[in-house]
């Protein structure tokens, strides 16, 4: 097994999961915060979707703290693949409820100025779609190197 910045049990590793379990708690909040985000489909997978990575975000940040108080290896080729499988699905799942997202949120603001006819509040929305994306950025550096070093 390689050791690879980021892997599991690392200090960056800790980093980006906790980055992970940030941007998804402020994405779940910045769009909860927006009266009228329930009547739309994408926006409500967008909230399950943040919800299930800042669950398992923190679950393995969780894990991990605990490997590096106890200076532990958690390199074994089963926990790696759980972890690799884990972090492809929410990975996968972030950047599906981000774009279809970004295309509603695009598609009020620009396309049809729904957000000018309405109390919608387009803005939070938006704020919350750009979470979600660099959620989705460090959920795929996540993957990629747990790819890595089970390869």
């Amino acid at each position: 097994m390689k050791k690879m910045i980021g892997g599991p049990g690392t200090m960056i590793g800790l980093i980006l999961r906790l980055g992970q379990c940030a941007t998804a708690a402020a994405s779940i909040g910045v769009m909860v915060s927006a009266p009228g985000f329930s009547s739309y489909t994408a926006f409500c997978f967008l909230v399950a979707s943040m919800g299930l990575q800042m669950i398992w975000s923190f679950g393995l940040a969780c894990i991990d703290v605990y490997a590096i108080r106890r200076k532990s290896d958690l390199r074994s080729p089963i926990l790696l693949s759980l972890f690799t499988v884990g972090d492809w699905v929410t990975a996968l799942l972030s950047l599906a409820a981000s774009c279809s997202s970004a295309g509603v949120t695009v598609l009020f603001t620009k396309d049809t100025e729904f957000c000018r006819q309405t109390t919608l509040s387009c803005d939070r929305f938006q704020i919350s779609v750009c979470l979600a994306f660099f959620n989705w950025i460090l959920a795929a550096i996540t993957s990629h190197t747990m790819f890595w070093i089970l390869t």
